[in-house]
Formats: C-alpha cells, sequence, structure tokens
C-alpha cells in the first residue's frame, strides 16, 4: 500500500490579509480561518481542530482537513476500507487502528515536502496525514465485553481518513499554510460568496434550533441507584473507580456548523473539533488531551476533579481551592495516573515515564478542574497508533482497573456511548500526533442531538454531589444550545 515513489507536498504560508486577498473575503471577516472552513463544513469527512482561541495545553495550531483519499470506517464488529471518490467499499480483517496503519498510513512512508526556501515547516503539525475519530466503543476491537447498552446511533464507532490536503493556522504568528499533493489553487475550494449568483434555498441550511428540550436517559433516582450498585462492587473489591455518565438528547433543526461556532466561543476549549460525517456530525468542545507525540516523547493529560465556576471571584476562587485541597478529588486523580503511568509504559523505554505535574488547577468558562501530566519516551519500534490502541480508551473516562469499569459501565449505561469518552486525533507523516478525550461533546445524527456528562465514582463519593456534577459540566452546553434562535 505504500508509494513506491516520493509524495510531493506543496506547501503555501500567507498573512491572514494575503489569504483573504486571494478568496476574496473581507479583511474585516471575524476569525477568517473558520469562515473558511465553513466553506467546507458540509463535505463529507471535513474536519476542523480548534483551539478556539485557548492557550492551554501548549494550543497554538487551529487545523483543517477535508477531501480525504481513503477512510477507514468501524462499526459493530466490521472494519471496512471506503474509496472516498468511487464509494467503493472493501471489508478488512485487522482492528481499526492497524487498518489505518496498514491501508492509510503507509501510503506516507516517502514524503517530499516542496515549500518556498524563505520559511521553514519543521514546526508544523500534521500538514499531511490521518485524522478522524475513535469512539469509545472502539475498545470492543481490543477487549471482549459484554453487550448490554444499547446501540441505536447511525455514526460510526470509527472513522479515519486519509488527507492530502490541509490547511494550518499559526496562531502565534497569523501565518497560514496551505499544504496539498496536488497544488491545487486554493481558490478551487475556498471563495468569497458570490451575491450575483441566486443560491437555491434549498441548499442553504436553516438556522440551527431545538425543537424539543433534553432529556436524560437516567431520572436523578436511577443515577443514584447505579452510584448504589458501583459502591458494591467498590466495597467487593471488583474495581477502585468507575466512570458513570448520563445522556442528555433532544431533537433539533438546521445547521450544526452554527451551534458549534457558539459552543466554542462560549468555551473556549483547547481541544475543540467539528467533524461532519456521512451519517452524523460530532461537534466537540473538549479541554482535555488523551495522548500526544511529538520528537518521540509521549504526554497524556488525565482530568480527574471537577468544580463548578462563579461570576463572583470570591466564590469562584474558593470553588477553586476546595478542589486542589479535596483528599477525595486527589485520590482519583492519582488511581488514574497510575493507570495511565502502565498504559503508557508498554511502549515507552524502560525508567522513561515520569510525571511532572500532579494535580493542577486548569479553569475552564464552566468548570475547575484538576489535571496531571504524566509523560514518557516511545519506543523506537513502536509507532504512535500502537501507542493510541493500547491505551485506548482513555483511563480517566473508564475507572480502574480498565476492563472491569468498563463492565460495569456497560451494565448501568443504558445507551452505548459512541463519540463521547472516545477521542478525535490526528498522526501526520512524521508521526507527530495528538489526540483529545471527548468530554463536553455532541453528536447530531437524524435530528437528534446526544450530549453526555459523567464522573469517576469511588467509595467515598456523594451520590447528591456526582448527580450535580454532572450537571455541572453541561452547564456551557445544554443551556447554550437551548438558547440559540429561540
Amino acid at each position: 500500500m505504500s508509494h513506491a515513489y516520493p509524495l510531493h507536498v506543496y506547501v503555501s504560508r500567507y498573512t491572514k490579509e494575503a489569504l483573504l486577498n486571494i478568496v476574496g473575503l473581507h479583511h474585516n471577516t471575524h476569525e477568517p480561518f473558520n469562515t473558511l472552513f465553513e466553506q467546507v463544513a458540509s463535505l463529507p469527512y471535513s474536519l476542523l481542530l480548534d483551539t478556539s482561541g485557548s492557550l492551554k495545553s501548549d494550543g497554538r495550531y487551529n487545523i483543517m482537513a477535508f477531501s480525504p483519499v481513503s477512510v477507514i470506517e468501524a462499526k459493530g464488529d466490521e472494519v471496512t476500507l471506503v474509496d472516498v471518490s468511487t464509494s467503493m467499499r472493501e471489508a478488512l480483517l485487522q482492528r481499526p487502528f492497524e487498518a489505518v496503519e496498514q491501508h492509510l498510513h503507509s501510503q506516507l512512508n516517502n514524503v517530499v515536502i516542496n515549500a518556498d526556501a524563505d520559511f521553514d515547516t519543521s514546526h508544523l503539525p500534521f500538514i499531511v496525514g490521518v485524522a478522524g475519530m475513535a469512539g469509545y466503543d472502539t475498545g470492543r476491537f481490543y477487549e471482549a465485553l459484554p453487550s448490554v447498552a444499547k446501540a441505536d446511533y447511525a455514526t460510526p464507532d470509527f472513522t479515519v481518513g486519509l488527507y492530502l490536503r490541509s490547511l494550518i493556522e499559526d496562531t502565534q504568528t497569523g501565518h497560514i499554510y496551505y499544504c496539498s499533493v496536488d497544488n491545487a489553487p486554493l481558490t478551487s475550494f475556498f471563495a468569497a460568496p458570490d451575491s450575483s449568483k441566486k443560491v437555491a434555498t434549498d441548499t442553504v441550511p436553516s438556522d440551527f434550533k431545538l425543537t424539543t428540550p433534553f432529556t436524560s436517559n437516567l431520572s436523578k433516582h436511577e443515577y443514584k441507584k447505579s452510584l448504589a450498585t458501583i459502591e458494591g462492587y467498590l466495597r467487593a473489591g471488583d474495581c477502585y473507580q468507575v466512570n458513570m455518565a448520563q445522556r442528555f438528547t433532544a431533537s433539533y433543526e438546521g445547521n450544526i456548523w452554527q451551534a458549534y461556532c457558539e459552543l466554542r466561543n462560549q468555551n473556549q476549549a483547547p481541544f475543540s473539533a467539528y467533524f461532519n460525517l456521512p451519517d452524523g456530525c460530532i461537534a466537540s468542545i473538549s479541554p482535555e488531551r488523551f495522548l500526544r507525540v511529538k520528537d518521540g516523547i509521549v504526554e497524556t493529560k488525565p482530568i480527574k476533579g471537577t468544580r463548578p465556576r462563579f461570576k463572583n471571584p470570591l466564590k469562584d476562587k474558593a470553588s477553586a481551592d476546595s478542589l486542589l485541597s479535596a483528599e477525595k478529588d486527589r485520590s482519583e486523580n492519582l488511581m488514574i495516573v497510575d493507570l495511565l503511568r502502565n498504559d503508557i509504559s508498554k511502549h515507552c523505554k524502560p525508567h522513561s515515564v515520569k510525571v511532572p505535574a500532579l494535580f493542577a488547577l486548569e479553569s475552564y468558562e464552566a468548570v475547575h478542574h484538576l489535571v496531571s501530566t504524566v509523560t514518557g519516551e516511545l519506543n523506537e519500534t513502536a509507532s504512535p497508533l500502537e501507542l493510541l490502541a493500547a491505551a485506548f480508551p482513555g483511563g480517566s473516562i473508564t475507572g480502574a482497573p480498565k476492563i472491569r469499569a468498563m463492565e460495569v459501565i456497560d451494565e448501568l449505561e443504558p445507551h452505548r456511548r459512541n463519540i463521547y469518552c472516545g477521542s478525535v486525533f490526528y498522526m501526520g507523516y512524521r508521526e507527530d500526533m495528538d489526540s483529545s478525550i471527548c468530554i463536553r461533546t455532541v453528536l447530531a445524527e437524524n435530528n437528534r442531538l446526544h450530549c453526555w456528562a459523567g464522573g469517576g465514582i469511588v467509595l467515598d463519593s456523594v451520590p447528591t454531589e456526582e448527580y450535580q456534577e454532572t450537571l455541572d459540566k453541561v452547564s456551557k452546553i445544554l443551556p447554550v444550545l437551548e438558547s440559540i434562535n429561540q
């Protein structure tokens, strides 16, 4: 599947002003990068990786990728290679991450970058490569798990494409880079709207709005009853922590991109993402990194521990201080740090796994979080995709020990999770990888929106507080969606 001849990738660099001139957009255009993405957002498999203006987690680059040549899709127990141009589908025997490695990423083993001599591309992420999403239930390809929870989604469990075209914004310098294998002009894909041409009204998405209120798949009583069952498992020594979630669902109509823009503006989460799929659309405003690999260094940043934000500065500081001093949250965080140390050590050099930051406070628009950092050095013989597969799904959203926690989740949550607690990720041709944990995420399909919230349950958890924490986590999502165009 690899290229026998060099794959030439052409990279052009623009200032925002020059780019706006080329595509004919007004220089007062607000957020020109997202304005450009809006023109390809409705194309199948268009993907935006968006820092949302946040500098947290080294946020610097925004990446859009569109028009992949091939896609690996997995659903249920089937893995399929899709030729996007012909819609031909081929059943595969490999598991999802291995299929991506063999059928997609292997085509990038002889990339030659063609760029003007006056700028460097070595600092850029991705350029060309594989990108997409792995839903939580991708884990079923790697572990034997029960099938109690209902699978009622049209969206696949896993969709990853090979992208040979991207636009990358360096928010630090303001430069925008256009990367492509065919050197096709930017105006082939992006152009200012032509007001002289009348657009058919049935091709223009209507404004977004909810048509029913959000309802949960668990009542408060049912959620607390599930926590009582988990407490029994904890006391029996089955597990030490279980992440328990509820799913909120509403009907909607109109433009999901419009909803995403409102969510990202109000949350400013560094791992925001928008992914348009043939059967659904993912709008994620996640604050959490899963795994990053850069220059052979592995980093994961698990979040465990949450407190609400308040407009009153004194009340807000008290909330943050209570989190920093909470023994329950620190213990919960430490359990997941140990789990992730074990997960990444399987593909890291001996004695290289470290914890440079433990129990750090990170504050977002809706909540304060307790965040730790775990690092390691990737083995020369391991690929980032192997690391991702071995650690999937992330321990911060399962519990410990991982497999037993996942069994309990499947028993007690009425529906499978799909994208929730999965990951949106990319891996460029140089094997630089970054990935999120898809918390604070909305799935739109069949005119329904799904959004989830959960938390880690341990022996000293207080059920009423745990239930309230789930509501705090969606306090900048559900009300925002409810307010759009109402």
